[in-house]
């Protein structure tokens, strides 16, 4: 870490006209930042897991991707994982394939796409995943779809975007098979290859199956028996009878004894879960083969004439590993789930996600009293996510999702009486923690509103007619919109929501409110005494009466997207926008920017009350910065993730990350005293 001066810029209400740093200052304040390793990911456990890769004979030895660029390892059959590799510098690699070299198991490749848009490309290890390079012969491919030919290791396949490509040097050359510029064979979505005979090919498209027994020079469309414009997700051939064919797409599975000159639909899968991902069989017994699907994994033990349900169906099932040595062993890559395991062939399957994390942390809270403990609440992650909690600092962590029914967390706050309240995707709840021993803790809602209003009525008074104001109370209403911030750290509670801004002077047990100067489009809130604050894009505004009335705060002109608002002790107020941090000690008559800041677009920023700092951070990068409001000189701490909010807990600083769920600092990440 290291320390900064902050050069301040004064901004007058009649002259709020920022000076730009130049290019060249910011690139040389952020390449001169010392290496540091990074943060731990410690969890919560969980996300999506996208595809299994065994070590050929050592089938203790698996290889996971993801949907965020990052490689997994697990050394005990998937019991536990840690992470392995990042491939390139982007967060948006999609790793749906993962072959480990059956000639030699220290080459790994790892075939990406990515996410909203047609980029990817291979990546090879040949050191057993310590480092990774890019393979020139198909950079910028999307590839969907990758294999090797089981008879003969040099030989590799990929299904891209733009059709079927083949390497015949364990793929260091490129060449695309199919037809350039075909308008059939194209958007390539799975491939296999015969055991036997490596030019007999199968590749599933967005649109139908297709088929070359001449390495590619010729090939035909294996469409008989199946749904016009059927997306082939998976196609499986039977080791050792290659003639039989498993084939899955979004009209459900299908099955051919003939090559693939004509299949027959499968029953037994409902059309509710026709969207079959993958079908893997046991290499073991060939009549069991599993299904994944998007509503859930099914199975059957008859060769296909019929499938049982083994999940439920909310399971979301995008790889299946099943032990070569021991078909009870079965694993699962699923949507937000992970990593679920079975030892008993798919009747039952547990959570086996210890060390991975690939969770979307948009909150997290560190305890006042207790720094160990530590709440995130998860987006995106339904059933699965909701909030978490940990006692250790990280090292183990529970759900906390009963109540929540699958409500996303965007905002996690504690009142001063120490309780967690959550806010969600539709509204507001507080945790209940005073529980008998072994009972879960559990949500209750806080979303009564009991607005009181004024109403005029005509009244008889010493024998005259006269109008008069009475208060009414509303008929209460329940909130059930989206919560975006919540401070709860005053007597008067404060929140914002989708439908205005709240206060609740009883706990939450009721709030009041609505649209504060037409508008409801707060996205941060905050409290000192009975000054708050509540900020949108494009604007600010006060109140000093615990949210009775409220007026506009004169802003800098110059800002274009502002994204927090804070108070640190001394009622200096504090606003993160696009265009840096700004303060004003003077509720808004003049402002000053924290001009050489070297980043911009602040997307958190708030006063951390154990460091007596000012933290800020940014979504586009892995630095975070903590500003002393006295000195006004600050440190900074690089990551290693792109976060989201920043924290402090006891003697390290915690953060909540976009794709990687909750990181803390390393014990070697502690403060190097700088110049001013």
């Amino acid at each position: 870490m290291s320390r900064m001066r902050i050069c301040l810029r004064f901004l007058s209400r009649r002259r709020v006209i920022a000076r730009a740093i130049s290019f060249l200052f910011i690139a040389f304040a952020i390449e001169s930042l010392p290496a540091q390793m990074f943060w731990n990911a410690v969890g919560p456990p969980g996300g999506d897991a996208r595809a299994f890769a065994a070590v050929s004979g050592h089938p203790n030895h698996l290889y996971l991707g993801t949907v965020d660029s990052w490689i997994y390892e697990s050394l005990d059959r998937g019991a536990s994982w840690r992470r392995l590799a990042k491939l390139g510098t982007t967060d948006d690699l999609v790793i749906d394939n993962i072959v480990v070299d059956a000639g030699n198991t220290s080459t790994i490749f790892a075939a990406t796409w990515k996410l909203g848009q047609p980029g990817g490309g291979l990546w090879v290890s040949r050191d057993a995943g310590k480092s990774w390079n890019i393979v020139a012969g198909l950079s910028g491919q999307s590839i969907r779809a990758f294999t090797q030919a089981p008879s003969n290791p040099k030989m590799l396949f990929a299904g891209t975007l733009e059709g079927v490509f083949r390497s015949i040097d364990d793929g260091v050359s490129w060449m695309l098979i199919s037809p350039p510029a075909s308008k059939e064979i194209h958007e390539v979505e799975s491939l296999a290859v015969d055991p036997l005979d490596p030019n007999i090919v199968y590749a599933g498209t967005w649109h139908l199956p297709w088929k070359t027994a001449d390495g590619g020079k010729n090939w035909k469309s294996i469409k008989q028996g199946v749904i016009e414009d059927s997306d082939v997700f998976s196609i499986v051939l039977d080791s050792t009878r290659p003639r039989t064919v498993f084939l899955s797409a979004c009209s459900g599975i299908y099955k051919s004894d003939n090559a693939g000159d004509l299949f027959h639909k499968v029953e037994g899968i409902p059309a509710d879960a026709r969207r079959t991902r993958v079908l893997m069989q046991d290499p073991k017994n060939h009549e069991v083969v599993y299904a994944g699907t998007t509503e859930g994994l099914y199975k059957t033990t008859d060769g296909g004439k019929t499938f049982t349900s083994l999940t439920a169906s909310d399971l979301i099932v995008n790889d299946v590993f099943v032990d070569p040595t021991d078909s009870n062993r079965v694993l699962l890559a699923t949507d937000r789930g992970g990593v679920l395991a079975s030892n008993d062939a798919g009747a039952s399957f547990a959570a086996s996600n210890q060390g991975f994390s690939e969770r979307k942390v948009d909150a997290l809270l560190v305890d006042r009293a207790d720094p160990a403990r530590m709440y995130a609440g998860v987006v995106n992650d339904k059933n699965y996510g909701g909030a978490f909690f940990t006692i250790n600092g990280g090292a183990a962590w529970e759900q906390a999702g009963q109540g929540l029914e699958g409500r996303d967390v965007f905002v996690l706050a504690q009142a001063k009486d120490g309780s967690i309240v959550a806010g969600t995707g539709h509204g507001i709840f507080a945790l209940d923690q005073n529980l008998a021993a072994g009972v879960s803790p559990h949500w209750e809602p806080r979303n009564t509103i009991a607005n009181t209003g004024v109403k005029a009525a005509t009244e008889t008074v010493s024998g005259k007619r006269i109008n008069v104001e009475k208060k009414v109370k509303a008929a209460p209403i329940e909130l059930d919109s989206r919560v975006n911030a919540l401070d709860l750290t005053g007597d008067v509670w404060l929140a914002s929501t989708t439908i205005g801004l709240f206060t609740s002077k009883d706990q939450g047990a009721t709030w009041q409110g609505g649209l504060v100067m037409d508008s409801a489009g707060y996205q941060s809130v905050a409290t000192l005494g009975s000054n708050m604050a509540a900020a949108r894009t494009d604007g600010v505004v006060l109140s000093t009466d615990s949210g009775s009335t409220w007026t506009p705060m004169q802003i800098p002109t110059m800002l274009t997207s502002i994204h927090r608002v804070a108070f640190s002790p001394d009622g200096t107020i504090w606003l993160g926008a696009r265009e840096g941090v700004y303060f004003s000690r003077d509720k808004g008559q003049s402002w000053l920017w924290i001009e050489r800041l070297p980043f911009r677009n602040i997307d958190d920023l708030t006063f951390d009350t154990r460091l007596q700092r000012v933290l800020v951070s940014s979504k586009t990068g892995d630095q975070i910065y903590a500003i002393d409001p006295k000195t006004m000189t600050w440190n900074w701490w690089r990551t290693g993730y792109r976060i989201s909010l920043v924290r402090s807990a006891g003697d390290r600083m915690v953060a909540a990350s976009l794709y990687d769920g909750v990181l803390v600092e390393p014990a070697a990440g502690k403060i190097e005293t700088g110049q001013k």
